[in-house]
């Protein structure tokens, strides 16, 4: 199944470093033909880091989406009942909402969407980039990958000299990703070692 004619919830939070990967991907998603609506965390929206300012990103993805990005929980609940997504992503998604996600708690516009898309038994795709992955939040992980109608873009360890515990999602796999959802599959194989090693 391809995106076109897709409605594609997109949620960021809050790994800068890992924008410039999800960037492209998202591009992809616009230029198979789906409609792209943007998530952001506040995190997203107010921290200004080395990897560029929250407002410069912001228009860079309603620029690109064509979308404004939906920005509170209050404007997030709507796509649930009255406005569902055909699936939701989390690229990237972090440690601090990887925990947050596998224990239902919903404290932000892009966790609502994903709770929304659920209920609706649609597709959420993960996204990962987190220092812990094989830390504590390991548990979280396996949890979500677990679930019902939650799918991972294929990850691994970005950097197991220095970094052991961290995971990273391989973002070039993000549109295969989302297509295998829709029809219900997981893209494999899901663990994948870096390029690098």
């Amino acid at each position: 199944m391809k995106v076109h004619g897709k409605h594609i919830g997109f949620g960021l939070t809050g790994s800068h470093c890992t924008y410039d990967a999800v960037y492209p991907q998202i591009k992809r998603l616009v230029d198979g033909g789906a409609k792209v609506t943007p998530f952001v965390t506040h995190t997203v929206q107010n921290t200004n880091t080395r990897f560029g300012e929250g407002e410069e990103w912001l228009e860079k993805i309603t620029k690109l989406t064509g979308n404004e990005a939906v920005n509170s929980i209050v404007k997030a609940e709507p796509f649930g009942p009255k406005t569902p997504l055909d699936c939701m992503v989390i690229a990237p998604l972090t440690g601090n909402s990887i925990s947050k996600f596998a224990n239902a708690m919903t404290d932000s516009p892009v966790l609502m969407a994903a709770k929304a898309t659920m209920r609706n038994q649609s597709p959420v795709v993960l996204g990962i980039s987190t220092n812990d992955g094989l830390g504590l939040n390991g548990v979280n992980i396996m949890k979500l990958m677990a679930a019902k109608n939650i799918y991972f873009i294929p990850y691994g360890q970005d950097d197991p000299v220095n970094k052991q515990n961290s995971l990273v999602a391989h973002m070039e796999y993000l549109l295969e990703t989302v297509e295998a959802a829709l029809e219900g599959k997981q893209l494999q194989p899901v663990l994948r070692m870096s390029q690098s090693y």
